[in-house]
């Protein structure tokens, strides 16, 4: 594992490549907020572009797949970003920041605890507000306040960008690489070569579990979309929507408010 200092050097490396040298070295950037499932979709984009992805790594200065966790800068080329149900990445990020697991070191997790001191952290349900209201006002990355609700504002319909949903990923994963491929401008990828890095990348491959059978000590914990629905108390829901309710609206999650009840 990395010590705190290797991977603070390695992300202030990967911030300044992103804002200054996307265009010079031909970056494949792609932005998500934390637990989007960007990762993954990085490591089959690398696979069919052939570009390679340095992940958990000091990348180096040469042509490859650039995953982060930036909002958009007027110095980003041409940007994809995986997009997620908001309510789906609060609990994906609770089980990811306060639970140590294979990429998730105990120090981080000590950092985390600190600032959520929860009697019982294995309540999510109780736990669940506070913990979004933290991420909606307090979540910091790369020295910069971020949220999902910002995410959304800034990649949105923006001219500039590519959305990949992680619905859509898990639904048609082909079909999505494709049209990020497309909008790159990158060659056309042979459909079979697409479908074998797919099966590669399959939730079963990587973690011997079916989609839904749960591991909080992995980093892949669950694969499947709208487990909110299991963790969500009233409370919960009333929280997200204070914060991003009219997001959820505009990225087609919710046609209205009408789900908090």
């Amino acid at each position: 594992k990395r010590s705190h200092l290797q991977i603070k050097i390695a992300g202030v490396k990967r911030m300044f490549m992103w804002h200054f040298l996307n265009k010079p070295l031909g970056l494949i950037l792609v932005s998500e907020f934390p637990k989007s499932g960007g990762s993954w979709f990085c490591n089959m984009l690398s696979e069919a572009t052939n570009v390679p992805f340095p992940r958990n790594v000091s990348p180096k200065f040469s042509k490859s797949v650039m995953h982060g966790h930036f909002l958009y800068h007027k110095n980003f080329n041409k940007v994809v970003c995986v997009m997620r149900d908001g309510r789906d990445i609060m609990v994906s990020a609770y089980f990811h920041f306060l639970f140590e697991h294979n990429i998730n070191p105990s120090f981080s997790v000590k950092i985390w605890r600190d600032r959520l001191p929860f009697e019982d952290y294995n309540d999510i349900e109780k736990n669940l507000p506070e913990f979004i209201r933290y991420m909606f006002t307090k979540y910091k990355f790369g020295g910069k306040y971020v949220s999902w609700s910002k995410f959304v504002h800034d990649y949105n319909e923006n001219p500039n960008c590519h959305i990949v949903k992680y619905e859509d990923l898990l639904k048609a994963p082909e079909d999505e690489l494709q049209k990020t491929i497309d909008f790159l401008g990158l060659p056309i990828v042979n459909p079979e070569k697409l479908a074998k890095i797919v099966e590669n990348y399959s939730f079963k491959k990587l973690t011997n579990r079916k989609p839904g059978e749960e591991d909080t000590k992995s980093f892949i914990r669950k694969g499947i979309a709208g487990d909110w629905k299991n963790k969500f108390s009233l409370e919960a829901k009333k929280t997200f929507a204070e914060y991003a309710g009219d997001e959820l609206i505009a990225m087609g999650y919710e046609k209205d408010n009408s789900w908090v009840k």
